[in-house]
């Protein structure tokens, strides 16, 4: 058990002062992180805390999850490491295709004499 915890569905209004005070109750808060938007500075509706010990962090997990904070539900887990995958695969397994590099071939200049040039895939469509 770790930890540092995951909290989500938090109201975008959270503080990490209001945040750390609710996670207080529970143990010693080390340190409370609410990721915020980039652009606007608003949060994003969740956060990461980090309790002194495991004992705390469980206590914090059994005693937070499903608890209402200004008006939702918390949802209260044990954070995964940053490359740990949530059960979706990489964006580059998932867009192979496209990242597989194209089979050379020849140039138009290098076809033989008296050989049609190599139409793109339109235009034999079209052709048809």
């Amino acid at each position: 058990m770790g930890r540092k915890l995951y909290v989500g569905n938090l109201p975008y209004s959270a503080t990490e002062e209001a945040l750390g005070t609710k996670f207080g109750e529970h143990g010693r808060v080390e340190s409370v992180k609410v990721i915020a938007d980039r652009d606007t500075g608003r949060s994003k509706g969740f956060g990461f805390i980090e309790m002194s010990s495991d004992s705390e962090a469980q206590a914090a997990i059994a005693g937070l999850d499903g608890v209402d904070f200004d008006g939702r539900a918390m949802k209260v887990n044990e954070a995964k490491a940053a490359g740990e995958e949530a059960g979706r695969r990489p964006w580059r397994i998932r867009r192979r295709r496209q990242l597989v590099t194209p089979v050379a071939r020849p140039s138009p200049e290098d076809a033989e004499p008296g050989l049609p040039k190599e139409r793109s895939r339109r235009r034999r469509r079209r052709a048809q």
